[in-house]
């Protein structure tokens, strides 16, 4: 039985020559995230904007559903569930209403009178602004951490200009990401930084994979001209990348359209993060070698790998 496959198995797809316009394509994507950010700016979830959390334990024959339709009708605004520990214990998250802490109050109030007797009230608390603004900007550390690392990590394994084309894919990635949830209005919230970082991660993995192969052939084809060893690198790899994504992204819908709304916001900077990873390091992290003056020899002879000769797939 033959293995299954959706590109060829040979396939010699020009990627380098048709760089500009990847190069127009990514440009024109990231001035319209940076532009849609600045117009629109994002749909900050509660942990970002402050509100009202309220942990209570449900008895057996209150779902998380119930709870939900009683809620949505008391004109609090935007109410968000979450199961946690076990399927009786929900978190509500209800966001910061206007009028200061008497309001935050009445509408605490509100909720305790829908919900009755049904549940026992476990913790009750607001999340003031300045909680939000910590919890926004240790997110923004966070992913700057995460680029800074992965840029020091590639640098180490390969030589620096595989680093700085690796850094410029992961930076178009997650400004992309963000100008995406700027267009559709979806909450985001540290679920959503959390996607970010795991985005960082796959999308590195993926480039680190292409990588390694133009490493290899660097050392296997000393009088190939860059620009077809750059291309015969990547078609070498696309197989491996293709299917990877694939299979990455039929689990990720599953999340999507299965998971509910406590994930979808999650999952769908996965699905998103998944596509922009895959496009960016097969036709931006390896085109952009071509820029970098790559030294052939110190490349293909470098091994940092504690003397083993990592290969591709």
């Amino acid at each position: 039985m033959k293995p299954l496959s959706l590109v060829p198995v040979k396939p010699n797809l020009d990627f380098i020559n048709k760089r500009l316009v990847f190069f127009i394509f990514s440009f024109l994507l990231i001035c319209s995230s940076i532009g849609l950010y600045g117009v629109k700016d994002l749909n900050y979830g509660i942990d970002f904007r402050g509100g009202i959390l309220i942990e209570v334990r449900v008895d057996k024959a209150t779902s998380l559903e119930d709870v939900r339709s009683k809620l949505t009708d008391l004109g609090l605004g935007e109410v968000s569930l979450q199961e946690f520990g076990n399927p009786y214990d929900i978190l509500i998250r209800i966001q910061k209403q206007d009028g200061g802490e008497k309001a935050q109050q009445v509408a605490i109030n509100k909720v305790k009178t829908e919900l009755g007797s049904e549940v026992s009230y476990r913790r009750t608390e607001f999340v003031g602004p300045k909680i939000s603004e910590e919890l926004f900007r240790d997110g923004v550390i966070a992913v700057i951490l995460a680029i800074v690392g992965i840029l020091i990590y590639i640098w180490f394994r390969f030589e620096w200009q595989f680093g700085v084309g690796a850094i410029i894919a992961l930076t178009h990635d997650v400004l992309s990401t963000i100008g995406i949830f700027a267009l559709t209005g979806i909450e985001f919230n540290l679920s959503t930084v959390a996607a970010i970082l795991t985005i960082a991660g796959y999308s590195i993995n993926d480039t680190v994979v292409v990588f390694d192969r133009v490493r290899e052939n660097l050392r296997k084809y000393k009088t190939l001209s860059l620009v077809e060893l750059l291309n015969n690198s990547i078609n070498e790899t696309l197989s491996r990348t293709v299917m990877t994504s694939i299979t990455t992204l039929i689990a990720l819908m599953s999340l999507y359209l299965l998971g509910g709304e406590v994930i979808r916001g999650f999952s769908f900077a996965m699905i998103w993060g998944v596509l922009i990873g895959t496009y960016s390091s097969i036709c931006l992290a390896v085109p952009l070698l071509l820029y970098l003056n790559i030294n052939r020899g110190v490349a293909a002879g470098s091994n940092k790998d504690g003397g083993r000769n990592v290969k591709g797939v």
